[in-house]
């Protein structure tokens, strides 16, 4: 199912890389996303710490073949997941959110409502955490919708980030073909 392209995409990236952190760029169906991975130790791969997206602008290598291939499942097979280890910075209750939204399958929404009361929480405040996610796709908040819509998406919510969204409920077949 292919991108409609032609939605605008921010002039600059939300993010930048801080020192240490590998930048990639990967061209993808939802077009160019950024990624900033951290590597590890001697001997350990290292970790993903943020997923841009509609990244277009950004000027950067193209990532390793296993990060690329793990994003291409996905895109191949809504029922993959992005199966790359990540590092989420965030506050506690930031963490229990994404970790909710970590257990919804593909093809599946849940309400910022029924989050909430699954958390002990306000709707607003999953919608805060879900804003906050360092890294989309691999922690689907865009999975979390409205009781009357889908509600936004990465803190937009009528631009091309709330398209992509559509794309992505669209490909996991959560939301009826267009």
């Amino acid at each position: 199912m292919p991108f409609d392209p032609s939605v605008p995409s921010p002039a600059s990236i939300r993010a930048a890389a801080s020192p240490g952190l590998l930048r990639w760029a990967l061209p993808t169906p939802i077009g160019r996303i950024g990624l900033c991975w951290r590597p590890g130790a001697a001997g350990s791969d290292g970790v993903l710490t943020r997923v841009e997206l509609a990244a277009d602008g950004l000027d950067a290598p193209v990532p390793p073949a296993h990060v690329a291939a793990a994003f291409a499942a996905y895109f191949d097979d809504a029922d993959q997941a992005v199966g790359l280890p990540v590092a989420l910075a965030g506050t506690p209750f930031q963490q229990r959110v994404w970790r909710a939204i970590a257990a919804i399958p593909s093809g599946r929404t849940r309400t910022y409502g029924e989050l909430a009361d699954a958390l002990g929480s306000a709707p607003r405040a999953v919608g805060g955490a879900c804003r906050a996610n360092p890294c989309p796709l691999v922690v689907p908040c865009h999975r979390v919708v409205g009781r009357r819509g889908l509600g936004g998406f990465a803190g937009d919510t009528d631009g091309r980030l709330l398209a992509i969204k559509t794309w992505l409920l669209r490909h996991e077949q959560a939301l009826p073909a267009a």
